[in-house]
């Protein structure tokens, strides 16, 4: 393992760091209901609501939420299609540069179907055009110019990889938001600076059920930090020494969790570019995503800066334990 501290900037700037986002915006609807329908069965919704979504996306809004800038980077669908202007409105709205986005001519823009039961547990039905998958990104130096770091997710490897190697080569931060299982040949493992996992493509990935095995194996690989996020069980991290380390989750009522892995991400990624110090980087992270879990909206419910920082001064001295 190499330093974890990785402090790339010694304070935090006086203009907002802005992260390069990268991945496929979605557009959701989703569904309120009091249990997720058996096979063949019809259920009734309480509430429906459409938002935009997608991995990127949603750290994109948690990321101009807490001060920061973001520019969103990937394909779309046809320029012309439905879905692709419902979404740029919604990100001009949260004041996301979109002048990255890639139409895809002739293609859909994804789709998610989304039901929330009254835990906020959410179960998801996506439909991604596998033509998306192709897309050719912009010139490296047109994107990280004025680039702090880089957000990625692990399902975007095909068409970033070679991005986030060249941001390593200039010393720009790449973090990876690991959300499925990972070749350990795949690329990103060693273009990236922060490797942040869900539990589960976490123990799948080293072919483990125990998480901190699990970041002990996959160290081997990578001169990365290594994270596992596990929900209402906090964060669990090797740190400079390769010793396993817990950030614990934050006690809220959660009302809704789509997203909120999302706003952990943006919001570590945030504040590893403001020169916080990985612990403090975890904790702002999970504050954020325990905020998020408490309103219904998906990412839209992302807290501001300043919730988030009462919160930490709330817990401040405190070992929480509960929902994420």
């Amino acid at each position: 393992m190499t330093d974890t501290g990785m402090n790339f900037q010694a304070a935090a700037p006086r203009i907002p760091p802005r992260i390069l986002c990268i991945g496929i915006p979605v557009r959701d609807l989703t569904f309120r209901v009091q249990g997720v329908p058996g096979r063949g069965s019809k259920v009734n919704a309480s509430h429906l609501e459409e938002i935009c979504g997608g991995n990127a996306l949603n750290a994109a809004i948690a990321i101009v939420r807490l001060g920061g800038r973001a520019a969103l980077v990937g394909p779309m669908g046809d320029a012309g299609e439905l879905s692709s202007r419902y979404i740029f409105d919604q990100m001009a709205h949260e004041g996301i540069e979109t002048s990255h986005l890639v139409h895809m001519k002739s293609l859909m823009t994804p789709i998610s179907a989304i039901m929330i039961d009254p835990t906020g547990e959410r179960t998801i039905v996506t439909f991604r055009d596998p033509g998306l998958w192709k897309v050719e990104l912009p010139d490296a130096d047109e994107l990280l110019r004025d680039c702090h770091a880089i957000l990625t997710e692990s399902r975007c490897a095909e068409f970033c990889t070679d991005l986030c190697a060249e941001a390593r080569r200039r010393g720009i931060p790449v973090i990876v938001d690991a959300d499925r299982a990972m070749s350990l040949r795949e690329g990103l493992l060693t273009a990236s600076s922060h490797l942040v996992f869900s539990s589960e493509p976490l123990q799948e990935t080293a072919d483990t059920t125990d998480d901190g095995e699990a970041l002990r194996r996959i160290a081997r690989l990578t001169p990365s930090f290594l994270a596992g996020t596990r929900g209402a069980r906090g964060t669990i991290w090797l740190n400079e020494h390769g010793e396993l380390e817990e950030t614990p989750a934050f006690p809220v009522h959660t009302l809704d969790t789509l997203g909120a892995g999302d706003v952990f991400h943006g919001a570590f990624a945030l504040a590893i570019t403001e020169g916080r110090e990985l612990r403090q980087a975890l904790r702002f992270a999970s504050a954020a995503a325990a905020l998020k879990c408490t309103r219904f909206g998906g990412a839209f419910a992302a807290p501001q800066r300043a919730e988030v920082e009462r919160l930490l001064r709330q817990d401040e001295g405190a070992s929480p334990a509960g929902a994420f």
